[in-house]
């Protein structure tokens, strides 16, 4: 069985959690705050019950898979597919009433990303990958999606969702980047990395992320003719500090001055 075969089911899983987490956007849903400490880290119902109605689904239809999800942990992670969901990345925006967040579904093969998805059902978008090809999706029909090329800092468009989520090092370091592009834009999370893969922006660069928050972007991302990689050049499957660029020899630039 291929990773292709898995397509339909996939859709199936955005058009589920999407239509149990809407009800919740833009209203006085309750949050909390997973972070014992002064800083927010929110959660919601939404995220809950989109992650139940997944997992769900995923239980009747491949009994067999593993699952890892953000609000929900962990279950039979050595399995050879694995599932791992993000039922809302970019909570803080979907609690302040943005439309800056997005449904990542991921379907790992032998531990590496073999496919992945990312859905915002308020505006009607999906953007998929397999790390050969990446697909967009939304009311203006289909198109395949491509990075675009840019070799210079100084032509660049840079994002990151908050340097203020960065540590005092890595902020310094982030800094040397965001002074030689030609624009810097803060906000996006999942969605930055869509925009690179569509071509619109060049670089994303982002620290403190888990497996849940990039397994679903990198097949979009390579499969757009992207790359995604740690702040040291290895594999972004991990998490960690990822820096995701369209142009490899962007790319090389950028990992020259994150490194030091």
């Amino acid at each position: 069985m291929t990773v292709i075969d898995f397509t339909a089911f996939i859709e199936r899983l955005a058009s589920a959690s999407g239509d149990t987490i809407l009800p919740f956007f833009r209203t006085s849903l309750g949050i909390d705050n997973k972070n014992a400490g002064r800083d927010l880290d929110p959660v919601t119902e939404a995220d809950r019950g989109a992650e139940a109605v997944m997992r769900r689904m995923i239980k009747e239809s491949f009994p067999q898979h593993g699952i890892i999800g953000e609000e929900f942990g962990t279950e039979r992670p050595d399995a050879e597919y694995v599932w791992v969901l993000d039922p809302i990345d970019g909570t803080k925006s979907f609690i302040s009433g943005m439309p800056i967040w997005g449904t990542l579904i991921a379907l790992t093969h032998r531990g590496q990303p073999a496919y992945g998805m990312m859905h915002q059902p308020y505006i009607g978008e999906r953007f998929s990958g397999d790390n050969g090809a990446a697909l967009y999706q939304g009311r203006t029909g289909k198109r395949k999606l491509s990075t675009r090329r840019c070799a210079s800092l100084a032509e660049a468009t840079l994002f990151t969702t908050s340097p203020r989520l960065m540590n005092d090092a890595d902020r310094a370091q982030f800094s040397h980047v965001e002074q030689e592009v030609r624009l810097s834009r803060y906000g996006g999370d999942c969605y930055s990395y869509c925009m690179l893969a569509a071509g619109h922006l060049d670089i994303v660069i982002e620290t403190e992320l888990k497996p849940h928050d990039v397994a679903a972007l990198i097949p979009i991302v390579h499969g757009a003719g992207g790359i995604m990689t740690t702040w040291e050049g290895e594999g972004a499957e991990h998490g960690g500090r990822i820096v995701a660029s369209g142009d490899k020899r962007l790319h090389d630039t950028v990992l020259k001055m994150l490194q030091g």
